[in-house]
């Protein structure tokens, strides 16, 4: 599918029109995003955006606006994300062994979980959330996927990217 506007092998389903979009317009639909979600949830929603931008690509009319095209799809879903679709987080209190993983019920445990408790209070509610939901809910990353209606990339990403930051918020206090 080598011949063709940008529109038009998009339209058709070309994977690298799709990646040339991404390349072409990510800078706007990210700029777009960050007046509507929180800085730190815009990759998450992007991604999303671009994942249905590639599912609904046989509705794009190749003779329309590509840029309108994507920002009405960005608006849709940071209206989505801003509505809170997902379930709420899976309470860390009402998953949590009261005497640790480790089986110990001593303060050095309750500290550790303290430590933990207070360092995902930190992370973006996503990223947070789909922590939870593996170690504390014991779910797959497809399984998280499906329940929150996500793409399973966006799981995996949330889940590596709230993984960096509490290692790094964790990290001083090992």
């Amino acid at each position: 599918m080598a011949g063709g506007t940008l529109n038009e092998r998009l339209a058709a389903g070309d994977e690298a029109a799709l990646a040339e979009c991404l390349r072409a317009h990510s800078a706007l639909i990210r700029s777009y995003l960050r007046r509507f979600v929180p800085a730190q949830e815009v990759e998450d929603v992007q991604q999303v955006v671009f994942t249905e931008v590639w599912r609904s690509r046989h509705r794009f009319d190749a003779g329309r606006s590509l840029p309108a095209w994507l920002l009405g799809i960005a608006h849709n879903r940071a209206v989505d994300h801003l509505r809170g679709r997902t379930p709420p987080t899976v309470p860390l209190d009402a998953v949590a062994d009261p005497a640790g993983a480790d089986g110990r019920a001593d303060g050095e445990g309750i500290a550790d979980r303290d430590r933990i408790r207070r360092a995902l209070a930190e992370l973006p509610a996503p990223q947070r959330q789909a922590i939870e939901l593996a170690y504390y809910g014991e779910l797959t990353q497809r399984e998280i996927a499906e329940r929150l209606r996500v793409p399973l990339g966006t799981v995996k990403a949330r889940t590596a990217r709230g993984l960096r930051r509490l290692s790094g918020i964790l990290a001083p206090a090992a």
